[in-house]
């Protein structure tokens, strides 16, 4: 199916649970005309929050006062999902994740159920330390999983295990990886958080991944609170972060791996501005989840009534409270 042929109302209606969201910010009918500089094609996935329970404690979670309440995506609408996929073949790929989709002992179950429902591509968003163990990661990608969106917080065992709050974090996420190298098809994308306390780490996460042959893209995510204010002090201003982010950049399409930044100002990324994308795929979440989200407040800028750019998600409410709204360092693109 062409990008300028998925009908999101549609995809909405067959998934049929309130609080789904498309996740675009690019407008459909662009996405055919964008180089390739990130995987990008998030339209052509749909994403399926089936866990909300996590065995790391990440200093930045987004969620860690909302996982008790927020209920799963059902097998019901999984099922939904599923019928919609034989009947249509809407999606090119299924996203299962959650607080941490591999603490689900049917998560090998549920893969094979989408790859039989005409998925072709199976991905999961995980901590990767369930993946340290070789028989678990070997029994995922045969039960059709090619996909692996790893988080990585900090850039060695010191960093990434203090972030993380969990010893032993960093070495079985890096085993995990280390075991899904080994296989031709798969493919990795790593995810980092850009807080306070990792903004500086960031060449060094590309750096220390630099040897994984299947890592095709890596993710960088500029924290936002959930809230209007930042009580944990974990955001950065984006001057002192985007020399590192700059740097990773530049590393990261060295090595020839593509490269996605969400939630930083367009303007400040220069000749980089390609890197921001903030689309998503179609998520499927609880809906209690959004009126935490909706807290962040963005596109909140002094310029936004003369600025071109569609990509970008501005300040959130968070951000101003702590730094400014930035009027002397943000431009309008034009």
């Amino acid at each position: 199916m062409a990008s300028s042929d998925f009908d999101v109302e549609a995809a909405l209606r067959a998934v049929g649970q309130p609080g789904t969201r498309g996740g675009l910010t690019t407008p459909v009918e662009q996405l055919d005309q964008i180089d390739s500089l990130s995987l990008r094609g998030h339209e052509k996935y749909v994403s399926l929050t089936m866990e909300f329970r996590c065995n790391l404690k990440c200093v930045h979670c987004m969620i860690e006062g909302t996982m008790d309440r927020l209920a799963p995506t059902s097998d019901e609408t999984f099922a939904r999902v599923c019928q919609d996929q034989r009947e249509n073949g809407r999606w090119d790929g299924l996203v299962l994740t959650g607080s941490e989709i591999t603490l689900r002992r049917d998560l090998d179950q549920i893969a094979r159920q989408a790859r039989a429902a005409g998925f072709k591509h199976i991905r999961i968003q995980t901590h990767g330390m369930h993946l340290g163990r070789k028989d678990y990661a070997d029994k995922l990608v045969d039960a059709g999983v090619d996909e692996f969106f790893v988080s990585v917080a900090g850039s060695d065992r010191e960093s990434h295990d203090r972030i993380t709050q969990v010893n032993g974090a960093w070495d079985k996420m890096m085993e995990g990886m280390a075991h899904l190298d080994r296989y031709d098809h798969v493919k990795i994308i790593t995810n980092s958080v850009v807080t306070s306390e990792s903004y500086t780490l960031l060449p060094g996460m590309v750096d220390a991944l630099k040897h994984l042959k299947r890592l095709v893209q890596m993710e960088f995510w500029t924290y936002f609170p959930m809230a209007e204010t930042d009580e944990k002090n974990l955001s950065a201003r984006h001057q002192d972060i985007l020399p590192f982010l700059r740097q990773a950049i530049a590393d990261c399409r060295a090595a020839g791996r593509a490269v996605e930044v969400k939630n930083f100002p367009e303007c400040l990324l220069g000749e980089y501005r390609d890197a921001l994308v903030n689309a998503q795929p179609m998520l499927v979440i609880d809906p209690a989840f959004w009126t935490e989200f909706d807290r962040n407040e963005f596109h909140q800028c002094p310029h936004r009534a003369q600025c071109s750019s569609t990509e970008c998600l501005g300040l959130t409410s968070a951000y101003i409270a702590r730094f400014g709204d930035e009027a002397d360092l943000l431009r309008p693109i034009p």
